[in-house]
């Protein structure tokens, strides 16, 4: 992915003075509060419903879970950096905490989400695979595993992108602003940097896709040539097949929105890297690096639409919680 112009590295160019008139501000601000109130919302939902409808008590529902507590991350800690960014020209905290923040919030924390969301994605699809593909056997992920698998995928996620903890700092310039920038080792060189990035989209976006492509192209398959003997294990087998389709297709939607909203980040984030000197026009590389960024940052958000939207479990758990949530407040009245 290398690619030169003249024996020399090629890259997107960035604005040195964006245009950012009051109508993008106002807009960008509003679409930041909605996905915001919606993530926060709806995957704290996600895991109340769980944590409250017995039935929802398996690996999948688990792992969705995971998922929403990663997504969370978003909107507490990476929203309000950039909310914050879009009407100050500098870092507003100083002191230990902004450094601590500086190091969190702009890569560690963001890319940590990603890759438990992805990690979390593979153990929903070898969950189903093994639902689908080997019903009479027992389950390939069983309940009492999940913590475990769970906690792998955040020691994993933590060790893979522990680098930025030391990468990023604040620093203060003689203007007297702050900033918080990535001063990776001169030693190793912008090339190891690049590498550095590849390996871990590589690792944690484009294997975990093909593996997912994998898994539930098999899966489809098996539903689609699935015979069942005999009357009475054909009803049986039916309803099963049924229930599989319907977890299978709200797996699906959650895969499908994971992809649009992280591949074309990720395209514009290697050619940051790997197209460093070439020349791009200023207009269209912001205007394409904000859909980018709004598109990952909405991920967050949709992953509880579409299990609130494809699930009538969760729609269900969600309506109990409030109706004992008005209970309570009319008992209090």
């Amino acid at each position: 992915m290398n690619q030169t112009i003249n024996g020399s590295f090629t890259s997107f160019t960035r604005c040195s003075n964006p245009p950012n008139p009051t109508a993008q501000k106002v807009g960008e601000t509003f679409a930041y509060c909605l996905i915001l109130l919606v993530s926060l919302v709806g995957n704290s939902l996600i895991a109340v419903t769980v944590y409250k409808t017995k039935r929802l008590r398996k690996p999948i529902n688990f792992f969705i879970v995971n998922m929403a507590m990663s997504d969370l991350l978003l909107p507490i800690f990476v929203f309000p950096k950039s909310l914050t960014e879009l009407y100050t020209n500098s870092w507003q905290i100083g002191g230990p905490l902004g450094q601590a923040l500086c190091k969190l919030v702009i890569s560690f924390l963001p890319n940590v989400s990603t890759a438990v969301s992805s990690q979390s994605l593979v153990l929903i699809a070898v969950d189903r695979f093994g639902a689908v593909v080997f019903p009479h056997r027992s389950s390939l992920i069983s309940s009492k595993m999940c913590p475990f698998f769970i906690l792998a995928t955040w020691i994993v996620a933590m060790a893979f992108f522990s680098p930025y903890l030391v990468a990023q700092k604040l620093v203060e310039f003689d203007s007297g602003l702050m900033f918080c920038v990535g001063q990776w080792p001169t030693k190793y060189g912008r090339s190891s940097l690049a590498k550095y990035l590849l390996a871990l989209y590589v690792l944690f976006l484009y294997v975990p896709i093909a593996l997912l492509v994998v898994f539930y192209s098999t899966i489809l398959i098996k539903l689609k040539t699935q015979i069942f003997p005999g009357e009475q294990s054909t009803n049986a087998g039916q309803q099963r097949t049924r229930r599989n389709k319907k977890v299978l297709k709200m797996a699906i939607a959650i895969v499908l929105g994971f992809v649009l909203c992280w591949v074309p980040y990720s395209i514009v984030n290697l050619l940051q890297v790997f197209a460093r000197n070439r020349r791009f026009d200023c207009g269209i590389s912001l205007y394409l690096s904000t859909i980018a960024e709004f598109m990952y940052l909405s991920n967050c958000a949709i992953n509880p639409c579409i299990c609130f939207i494809f699930s009538g479990n969760y729609r269900q758990g969600v309506k109990r919680i409030l109706k004992c949530f008005s209970s309570a407040e009319e008992s209090e009245q």
